[in-house]
């Protein structure tokens, strides 16, 4: 019973304990009742003598699927675990997917995760989408994951992301665009009013000598599900392979999007250190991108210290070991 009048998430907080973030989506999923009516905001105020019951929700039973890939591992310790994930390979399990995914896979590897999201989201702090690959980073503990989840929102946690367009740029600079489900297809997203306010900005870095392509870094001031490709989309430019944006391709010549996140940025969840982390591109990515670009001049406007000066950043949190030679 409360004493005072307070914001619902903060009383149960104090009396359950647990995260923040659990306390939210115990509320949000309707599991607390204050006054005996159901109450789903978490900034409901509290009045006083009022009563809170909730109830603590089964997590229904888990079954991996089997696994079958492995995902390369960047940086690993107590706290962290980064890791370049393959194109082809879903972050976590939901009712419409069938295979093996990245949560499955940090399972069978025995790796420590959060619960913070869930049984099906272990560890997870933020996603990529199936057919992107790169750098993400993995929470192995619930202090480590809200900490980074605070970093997501405060935007000190970001990636920098190269992506090959069919298509120049007409210049580099920001794109701005509400984006929301798309009403005529609903495996699409498009910028759509009454959607979620979205920023990206683009830099030209590298047009190609034998085609119209052109290789493009991408930063997201927003995290929006499919943001680049519906930033580019609404520019009339697509991501080579992308067929659900609109690319133009030949059958079998491209066998995948050619979109990456290259770049991790973030501070560590316990020192507060800063750290830089690079995925390297893909065989299945870097193959198709070397026969569009001069190999010499890819590699020089790839190397971290040059692509993040594109940005008005510097290399001095790049961790020696990921610098290019």
């Amino acid at each position: 019973m409360a004493q005072s009048a307070e914001r619902l998430d903060r009383f149960l907080h104090a009396q359950i304990g647990g995260s923040r973030s659990q306390v939210e989506q115990l509320i949000k999923k309707g599991f607390v009742e204050a006054g005996g009516r159901r109450v789903t905001k978490a900034g409901y105020k509290v009045t006083p003598g009022e009563t809170v019951r909730y109830t603590i929700p089964q997590e229904p039973e888990y079954t991996a699927a089997s696994v079958d890939f492995d995902v390369p591992v960047i940086y690993e310790d107590d706290d962290i675990l980064i890791v370049n994930k393959p194109s082809g390979i879903v972050v976590h399990p939901a009712p419409s997917v069938k295979e093996a995914t990245l949560v499955d896979w940090l399972k069978a590897r025995g790796v420590n995760l959060s619960t913070i999201s869930g049984e099906e989201r272990h560890g997870i702090v933020h996603r990529l989408d199936k057919e992107t690959s790169g750098a993400m980073v993995v929470a192995k503990n619930n202090a480590a994951h809200e900490r980074l989840s605070a970093q997501l929102q405060e935007k000190s946690m970001g990636r920098y992301y190269i992506a090959v367009i069919d298509y120049p740029l007409k210049r580099s600079g920001i794109v701005e665009g509400p984006i929301g489900r798309n009403p005529a297809n609903r495996l699409k997203m498009g910028i759509v009013s009454g959607g979620k306010a979205a920023k990206t900005r683009f830099e030209k870095l590298l047009q190609s000598e034998s085609g119209p392509y052109e290789l493009v870094a991408a930063k997201l001031f927003t995290g929006r599900t499919h943001q680049i490709r519906v930033h580019l989309a609404s520019l009339g430019r697509h991501i080579a392979g992308d067929s659900l944006y609109g690319f133009k391709s030949g059958k079998g010549k491209i066998d995948r999007i050619l979109l990456h996140a290259y770049v991790l940025y973030l501070n560590h969840p316990k020192t507060g250190e800063p750290m830089r982390f690079v995925a390297e591109i893909p065989e299945s990515m870097k193959k198709t991108v070397e026969s569009y670009f001069e190999k010499e001049k890819l590699d020089e406007i790839l190397d971290p210290c040059t692509l993040l000066r594109r940005f008005d950043d510097d290399c001095r949190r790049v961790r020696p070991e990921e610098r290019r030679t």
